[in-house]
Formats: structure tokens, C-alpha cells, sequence
């Protein structure tokens, strides 16, 4: 073998190629637009990242996770190199994620924003967008000193530059297309047209930037919980004075950071007690709190401290778990791969819970079932529990199927307050990267699962894609059904989940599957200066996934 050439592994098949070969060409990818990045020792690569020593490649397409997520980043950079370029004038913030896409408000014009016809603009920013991805617009990506990057960065007075200002590293990689430069925050597609079927779509005062051509438009009044919630937590965002993630660690670094826990959590007791107030205002006709929310997303510690604030209302919660409503393990339905499909809504004894539920809110007495769950079966019926509300009770149920109709529906709708417990993260890490609301829960649980139930980082992360897909069918489809959106994402978090998730990823093998989403994770965090958790209340939503509670769980 020449020393100018190296054996890689492609399908199986021993290559000799030269050295710096990129990886597109590796893989034969040339005229592919399905396959997006490489895959080498389990770490995601761009496509145009020369190869120097001896490797397997596997490729990565755009219809997997990680090839969505490759593709997307991509699509963020272009957006925003078009309204760099062709729309100076006007200031878009991106936001929360909503109908496969992401979320931009429109912050600044050159002319009042009451007077902007968002329709006409979003069309001729989707049209810019489109002539962009016609072009085939290169992405270079390359190391530069800080210093240097900072200079490069120039136009970007906002949160880029913030976040140099704590870079951990000597070096940071930037892309560019010609003089548009911005941070490269992971993998990329090497030029624009990657990103073929991505569309503008007007929304609110603002647009969505759809990643797929194929989802039908969004219409006007869909996500109007997610939306106000957003624009509630972006207030907050401003009143504390930390939007990005450059100006959290400012903040950590200045010695604020002890006034925005406080002011955060504080915020967060607001809003827990004006939803404490609206049910108690409605006292004489409701009798279900039903409560229901995403994996990680802090359900168990709101319903106590929710709890807490109806007793102070003069409203008696009596709670009751859907777990206990669990079939035998083995009459559980199994998804393709024949394992238990824990988020199932079949997994519940549907008839049971209905029949419990409409002789409760008539004042009617049952007995309440429970569930063992070392054995996977219910308890037998003398274990049973009696329960009956008193006129000043009210039932509270939380559960991931909590707002799913086929469980409430029984109830009459003036007896029952429905509450969507989110965690919807507002930190951006600058202009045109967003902080996964996802990631950060999967922190969340990675965090609880290894310090307090035996389940490593590894094996979290390798369930996660199922636990996600049992969201996406029975949870986040019923979330605009809600009577009010609680967000339990705290500003601050991040910074704390990193003092201990930075241990817990390192400790996934470099072989395991997982490694590919922990080597993400621990680039990610890399950016945020840590925090101990000193400052947070025993009472945070945060203390259920760290320790240190007030409350049993």
C-alpha cells in the first residue's frame, strides 16, 4: 500500500483510496442527495471531511434521526445567510419549534411592525430561499483561531459574539458562504442543495421555516397554546436579561446567576399559583385536574407544588396515578421489534379507569387499584384502596395520557381542567441555532435515571427514539386540548444538568450505539460554564431529576 494512500472499510468493502479523500467521494455520494454525512467510530461527519487514516464508513441518509437533524442545522445556516444578505433590515428571532419546523418572530423593520404584510414578506424570503438552494451554494467549514473568528464575526454584534466570549477552546469552527460567516455548531451538508424541500410559511408575526415540502400548511389558529406560552417565556427571557447562551455564562461568570435562579423560580411560582387560582374560581363544577406532559418534562414535581397552592386556594387535591391503572405486563401490547410499547394508551385498563373516573366526579365511592410493579401485575382486589371526594376535593391525574380524550372524555367538560406540562426550552445558542427541547429533557432523564435508578447513560439514550415515538402518537397530538400550558424549562438548567451529565456520557463505550448522541450531547454542553446547584430551591422542578428535594417521589 502506497503512503500516500490508506485502506478505509465502505459496506464491508476494503477501499484503497488516497489520502484526504473526502468522505462523499468515499462513499460514492457524489450525486446522492439522500445520503448527508458519515458515520466513523460512531461520530457523525460532515461529508466533505478528508480522510487521514485507516476508517469504517457507514453513510448517514436524511430520512434518519441524525440525518434530519444534519440537514436542518444546514438549512438554519442557509436561512440565515438570505436574510443576511437579502434582508438586512429586518431582525427575526428564531423560536420554538411548531409544525415541522422552526418558529421566527419578526423583532424589527424598517417600518412599524403593526404595518408589515407578513404574507408578501414570507413569500419573497421563500423565494430568495429557493433561488439560494437552485445555486447550490457552497459551505466551507474551517478552524480559526478566536480572535480571528471574532473578526469574521464582526456583523454579528448579537449572541455569536457573546458566546466567543467564553469559549472554552483555542480554536472555534466556523462556515462560510463567500463573506457570511457564522459558528458551526456540528455536522453540515456541503452546499445548499442539501436542503432541497425546505419552504417559508407566513405564521403570526412571524414565519415558519418548514424542513419538509411535504407537510401540509399550518394553519392560522394551530399551536395557539404553544405560541402564547413561547411569548410568555421569551417576556421572561427579557425581564431576566439572559436570552442566549452567551449571556447565561455572563451571568455565571459577573456572579448574577444567584438573582436569575431566584428570579426564574420565582417566576415559575407565579404562574403555578394564577393556575392554582383559575381552578379554584371554577371549585363549584370542576372535580378533574387532569395533567399530563412529555417524558422529563417535570410533571411529578408540578402536580405537588400545584397541590400546594390549591390547599392555599382553600381546593383539596386528591391525586390519583394512572400507573395504577396498568394492565398485567404480559397483556400489554409490543411494538414491531416485540418489546412492551410502554406509551401505549393500551397499556391502561381504559373501561376500568372511565367507570372510576365518572363515579368519582359524581361523589360516588370506588376502590382504587394498585399496581406492583416488581411483579407487573395489579394487586389483588382486597388490597384495593376506598376513595370518595368530599364537595371541597378535586381529582388530580397526571400521567403521559392524560389529556388523551379517550380517558377524559367520560368526564363533563365544565368538571374537568386540563394542564400540558412542557418543557420548552427558550435559550438559544445564538442567531440561527435553537436549543433541542428534546435534548435538553433527555439530559433531564439521563441525569435521574443514572444517580437514582440504576440505568446508565447508554441505556437511556438507546431508549429514548422509542420514548419519543410514543410522544409523537400519544402525547403531543392532545397538547392544544389544554385549558393552560405550564413550561418547565428553567433558564439555568443546562449549566447545572452539565456538572453531573458530563460524567454520565463520558461513560458510554466508544462502541456502544449510543456514543453518537452522547458525543453530541458533550459537544453541546461544552459550551455552557457550569453551575452548582447551591442556589436551587428544594423545591425546583430541577430537584426531581438532580436530588435534593422537598417533596417524596
Amino acid at each position: 500500500m502506497s503512503r500516500e494512500s490508506i485502506n478505509i472499510v465502505v459496506n464491508n468493502e476494503v477501499l484503497n483510496v488516497p489520502i484526504k479523500t473526502l468522505v462523499v467521494q468515499a462513499l460514492g455520494a457524489e450525486d446522492n442527495l439522500d445520503i448527508v454525512g458519515g458515520l466513523i467510530s460512531n461520530e457523525i461527519v460532515s461529508l466533505h471531511t478528508p480522510l487521514s487514516v485507516p476508517v469504517s464508513i457507514s453513510p448517514i441518509t436524511r430520512n434518519s434521526r441524525e440525518g434530519r437533524q444534519l440537514v436542518n442545522r444546514t438549512s438554519t445556516i442557509l436561512l440565515e445567510y438570505v436574510l443576511a444578505t437579502k434582508f438586512k433590515d429586518y431582525f427575526f428571532q428564531l423560536g420554538q419549534a411548531m409544525g415541522q419546523g422552526y418558529y421566527y418572530a419578526l423583532r424589527s423593520a424598517p417600518k412599524p411592525l403593526e404595518e408589515v404584510d407578513y404574507k408578501e414578506l414570507s413569500q419573497k424570503i421563500n423565494e430568495a430561499l429557493q433561488k439560494a438552494i437552485e445555486d447550490d451554494l457552497q459551505f466551507h467549514s474551517k478552524l480559526y483561531n478566536v480572535e480571528t473568528a471574532c473578526v469574521l464575526l464582526k456583523d454579528h454584534q448579537g449572541s455569536m459574539l457573546r458566546l466567543l466570549e467564553t469559549w472554552p477552546y483555542a480554536q472555534v469552527l466556523l462556515t462560510n458562504i463567500g463573506h457570511f460567516y457564522v459558528i458551526q455548531h456540528g455536522p453540515i451538508a456541503p452546499s445548499s442543495k442539501y436542503c432541497c424541500g425546505l419552504r417559508i410559511l407566513p405564521y403570526e408575526q412571524g414565519f415558519i421555516l418548514q424542513f419538509s415540502g411535504k407537510q401540509p400548511n399550518v394553519a392560522p389558529n394551530a399551536h395557539r397554546r404553544l405560541l402564547d406560552t413561547y411569548r410568555e417565556n421569551r417576556s421572561w427571557n427579557e425581564m431576566i436579561g439572559v436570552s442566549s447562551v452567551g449571556d447565561l455564562n455572563e451571568s455565571v461568570l459577573s456572579g448574577h446567576i444567584s438573582e436569575v435562579i431566584r428570579v426564574q423560580e420565582g417566576l415559575h411560582e407565579k404562574k403555578i399559583i394564577e393556575i392554582a387560582d383559575l381552578i379554584a374560581k371554577g371549585r363549584e363544577k370542576l372535580r378533574l385536574i387532569c395533567i399530563a406532559g412529555p417524558s422529563s418534562s417535570g410533571k411529578t414535581t408540578f402536580l405537588k407544588r400545584l397541590s400546594v397552592q390549591l390547599r392555599v386556594a382553600g381546593v383539596d387535591p386528591v391525586p390519583i396515578s394512572l400507573d395504577d391503572y396498568y394492565r398485567n405486563r404480559d397483556d400489554r401490547p409490543r411494538d414491531a421489534q416485540g418489546n412492551i410499547d410502554f406509551e401505549a394508551l393500551e397499556c391502561l385498563d381504559i373501561s376500568l379507569l372511565t367507570e372510576h373516573l365518572q363515579a368519582l366526579v359524581r361523589g360516588e365511592r370506588i376502590l382504587e387499584p394498585h399496581y406492583d410493579f416488581k411483579k407487573g401485575v395489579r394487586v389483588p382486589p382486597e388490597k384495593f384502596t376506598p376513595l370518595q371526594l368530599a364537595p371541597n376535593q378535586v381529582l388530580l391525574i397526571e400521567g403521559i395520557h392524560g389529556l388523551n380524550p379517550a380517558i377524559t372524555e367520560s368526564v363533563p367538560q365544565e368538571a374537568r381542567f386540563r394542564i400540558f406540562v412542557s418543557a420548552l426550552t427558550q435559550l438559544t445558542v445564538d442567531e440561527h441555532t435553537r436549543i433541542s427541547t428534546s435534548n435538553t429533557r433527555l439530559l433531564r432523564r439521563i441525569v435521574r435515571d443514572r444517580r437514582y435508578r440504576g440505568t446508565s447513560a447508554a441505556d437511556t439514550i438507546e431508549r429514548w427514539p422509542s420514548v419519543r415515538r410514543g410522544e409523537q402518537r400519544n402525547i403531543f397530538p392532545f397538547q392544544e386540548h389544554c385549558d393552560v400550558m405550564f413550561n418547565s424549562s428553567l433558564i439555568y438548567e443546562t449549566a447545572i444538568l452539565k456538572t453531573f451529565a458530563w460524567r454520565y456520557l463520558l461513560e458510554v463505550p466508544r462502541t456502544h450505539p449510543s456514543r453518537i448522541t452522547a458525543q453530541s450531547l458533550l459537544r453541546f454542553l461544552d459550551m455552557f460554564v457550569p453551575i452548582f446547584p447551591d442556589d436551587i430551591p428544594s423545591n425546583s422542578i430541577l430537584r426531581e431529576f438532580i436530588g435534593g428535594s422537598n417533596f417524596a417521589y
